[in-house]
């Protein structure tokens, strides 16, 4: 089994990490990256498919330089095997399509190098500073691969070459259905996936990667290629900005959180205090 996993850095949006600009404009440059918390799901997808049938568990990343950082947890999350990063300026600024294209082409890569295409390729649900969840239909759709969308659960076939999901359907009435496909395929994986491993034996599989992984992750560049578009042998004017149709018509600034906020200090030896705190807290527990 050849299994890919797509993964992406985005800004870090937890409180007092985010930089913006006197316009509210967010500052990438002055903002810490994170992997893309929806590709923690489609990581652990792919680690329970590669403690159950075995294989080489791969991440692919298109990004700057600095994504090797988003590599290296990856790797920790998934005990990847190797770690891939498409990084160019050409492909700076790129919108969900470009970075399709882009994408599509290094699994293309990925194959002439391994001559085996890869047997599954995970996806996010959808990032955090895009929020439209284009990206992995679309690579799929370049790839020329079945899609399987907000999967919860999975089994996989090697031998038979197929892949039989559970994928959660949301209307006016939530509803999981049961869907299969060939081998290869896309896999976008739901944030309601939760791995199960039933076998002992699985579980100290489990435990063995971990071991492994850690040892590789203290030197990630060593299991690290990075392609630019001249190894992808991309045209720059189909990737990037100038390859991307999207056009934004306006950005709106982000309010700014208050620099202060208003604070009571408790202590434990404050009876009539943690008495409040208690009445606060109260209404907001689980249970009657």
């Amino acid at each position: 089994m050849e299994m890919v996993t797509l993964t992406k850095g985005v800004p870090d949006f937890s409180e007092g990490a985010v930089s913006f600009d006197e316009d509210g404009h967010l500052e990438r440059g002055e903002t810490p990256t994170v992997m893309n918390p929806n590709d923690e799901h489609a990581l652990k997808a792919a680690l329970q498919t590669k403690i159950r049938h075995g294989g080489t568990a791969s991440v692919m990343s298109m990004g700057p330089p600095g994504y090797k950082s988003v590599l290296k947890e990856a790797m920790e999350s998934v005990y990847a095997d190797e770690l891939y990063l498409l990084s160019d300026r050409e492909m700076a600024a790129a919108d969900t399509w470009a970075t399709a294209i882009t994408l599509c082409t290094g699994l293309e890569k990925f194959e002439e190098e391994k001559g085996q295409k890869p047997d599954l390729v995970f996806a996010g649900f959808k990032t955090a500073d895009g929020e439209t969840g284009h990206t992995g239909p679309q690579t799929a759709w370049a790839l020329g691969y079945p899609l399987l969308t907000h999967v919860i659960s999975l089994d996989v076939y090697p031998e038979e070459g197929r892949i039989r999901a559970k994928r959660l359907v949301e209307g006016d009435v939530e509803e999981i259905e049961t869907v299969e496909s060939s081998l290869p395929a896309v896999v976008v994986v739901d944030p309601e996936f939760e791995p199960t491993y039933r076998k002992a034996a699985h579980r100290l599989k489990r435990k063995d990667l971990r071991e492994e992984t850690q040892k590789r992750a203290e030197n990630p560049g060593d299991y690290a290629t990075i392609w630019d578009h001249e190894d992808l042998d991309l045209d720059p004017d189909y990737i990037g900005l100038d390859g991307s149709p999207t056009i934004v018509e306006g950005v709106d600034p982000i309010p700014k959180a208050p620099s202060e906020r208003e604070a009571t200090v408790v202590t434990p030896e404050d009876g009539e205090g943690m008495q409040q705190v208690l009445e606060e807290i109260a209404p907001f527990a689980g249970g009657d």
